[in-house]
């Protein structure tokens, strides 16, 4: 591979011959065996740690370090493809770091880069932490599936959160092809509405405000890692007593993704009756895949521009709810958790909100009209709930798995309030299991009572009545223990 030796050529002001080879890897921690890049060092200058800076002769980046003999030149032979944009971006804006590597057979492979200082440079997201921000965005992102040596030259002119024009300025060039094409191509149009004079204060605002929102979000691929069917099946254990019918839906789910390593066709819609633990099981299948949650309120929503957003001719524009989600998760693969699916055909003469879930979920992108983009939507996973299945329309229904939640049987009742609800609350509060017991009698009580009512959400208050008043009689009367029969649990519970 030819290598150009910037040291010996007095024409080095030339457009220089300077190549490398990219690598592509979606390593998310480097190493000497995982390296950013690697230099050549042929000449064994290199130490473990060594100070200087990039270059960018006609934007193939070499690195500039001092020694005793004065400054030598190595080139870069190999290079995470993620992070040819950010070595172009601190080549261009003179920016001093220091590089941890170790010597390898092919070179001096760098594992860490960090600023030392700015060279002059006035670049306040450097001085910040923008290097290190930048790094940890480029390792949690994917590799680009293409070369992007020419982007700068076709885009020419065009923890910490992302917030002033210089930082996503950055941003933006550092970050390159690891952004969505159609993200990149937005991004660099309202960075030049944010920059220009010739638009209103108000449309430049605008323009800021989106791009803040749309850059501190990890836009990931659609490509998800295996994942533990034993763990997965434990939290199931964990979160849900019984329903082995449900699990084994679930399972299987878990078992398809693991197979094709993407998301199902289609999300989950869990129907049953109210306290029978749909929400429960929607968060349980958000920590098996690891993935963070937001909730839709679909009751609460009865204009679809609150899922859509507004436009920015408005001065008091925002985006919509499904765009504010994406921004609170801080990445592109989430859980969406549609709550009472069946309420969300209740528009108010505005349009149906549910014609703007269809979107969502049809998985193609969504568009956010503050936004103006088309958001990627292939690492979203619905999972709605809903009491009444006759109230979704067919189209709705369409979408999803459906999975149908039995209420539970009396003496289902029974083993999850003694085993698993009363424990649980006393536990809470602070109380031995042995100072709060419930005898037979006193739990079919407890089930009798509540016998007309569906899932266990009375049963979880009436455990917090009974550990509060055994607990009152602790420590008012002096009791060591409170002992529930039959008799005593009709008299305090209503």
């Amino acid at each position: 591979m030819p290598v150009f030796d910037f040291k010996n050529s007095p024409e080095n002001a030339k457009v220089p011959e300077c190549t490398y080879t990219v690598f592509r890897t979606n390593e998310s921690e480097m190493s000497p065996e995982h390296p950013i890049l690697v230099l050549d060092n042929s000449g064994k200058s290199l130490k473990h740690h060594s100070c200087g800076m990039f270059l960018n002769p006609a934007k193939q980046t070499a690195f500039e370090f001092k020694e005793e003999g004065g400054t030598v030149i190595a080139d870069i032979l190999k290079i995470d493809a993620r992070f040819i944009s950010l070595l172009k971006w601190l080549g261009e804006n003179h920016i001093n770091v220091l590089l941890s590597g170790a010597d390898r057979e092919d070179g001096y492979a760098v594992y860490k880069i960090r600023e030392t200082a700015l060279g002059g440079s006035s670049k306040l997201s450097a001085e910040d932490g923008f290097l290190q921000f930048m790094i940890e965005r480029l390792l949690a992102s994917d590799a680009p599936t293409e070369e992007i040596e020419d982007e700068d030259r076709e885009e020419e002119g065009d923890s910490m959160k992302l917030t002033s024009i210089q930082s996503i300025t950055d941003f933006i060039n550092c970050a390159g092809r690891t952004l969505p094409d159609n993200i990149r191509l937005w991004a660099r149009r309202n960075l030049a509405v944010a920059r220009s004079h010739e638009v209103s204060p108000e449309e430049r605002r605008h323009a800021q405000r989106a791009l803040s929102i749309m850059m501190n979000v990890q836009w990931k691929s659609n490509y998800f890692e295996t994942i533990d069917v034993q763990e997965a099946r434990r939290i199931l254990d964990e979160e849900l007593y019984g329903m082995e019918r449900v699990k084994q839906r679930i399972m299987e789910t878990i078992i398809q993704i693991n197979r094709t390593h993407t998301l199902p066709a289609y999300g989950l819609l869990l129907i049953g009756p109210a306290g029978t633990g749909k929400s429960q099981i929607a968060y349980a299948v958000a920590r098996i895949l690891k993935l963070p949650w937001t909730t839709l309120d679909m009751s609460s929503i009865n204009d679809p521009e609150q899922l859509t957003g507004s436009s920015r001719i408005y001065a008091n524009a925002k985006p919509g709810i499904i765009m504010e989600a994406f921004s609170m998760a801080g990445e592109s693969n989430l859980v969406f958790i549609i709550n009472e699916l069946d309420k969300a055909a209740s528009g108010k003469g505005n349009g149906n909100p549910a014609d703007v879930l269809l979107t969502l979920l049809d998985n193609l992108g969504f568009t956010d009209n503050y936004m103006e983009c088309m958001i990627p939507t292939v690492g979203v996973y619905p999972i709605a709930t809903a009491n009444d299945r006759d109230q979704i329309s067919a189209p709705l229904m369409s979408r999803f798995a459906v999975i149908e939640i039995p209420d539970y049987t009396p003496e289902e009742k029974k083993i999850i309030f003694s085993e698993y609800v009363l424990p649980k609350v006393m536990k809470r509060i602070g109380m031995r299991r042995e100072e709060c017991i419930l005898t037979e009698d006193g739990l079919e009580a407890v089930v009798e009572i509540y016998r007309n009512t569906s899932g266990i959400r009375d049963l979880e208050q009436a455990a917090e009545h009974i550990a509060a008043n055994a607990l009152y009689q602790i420590e008012v009367n002096g009791v060591k223990s409170v002992i529930f029969d039959g008799e005593m649990v009709k008299a305090l519970l209503p």
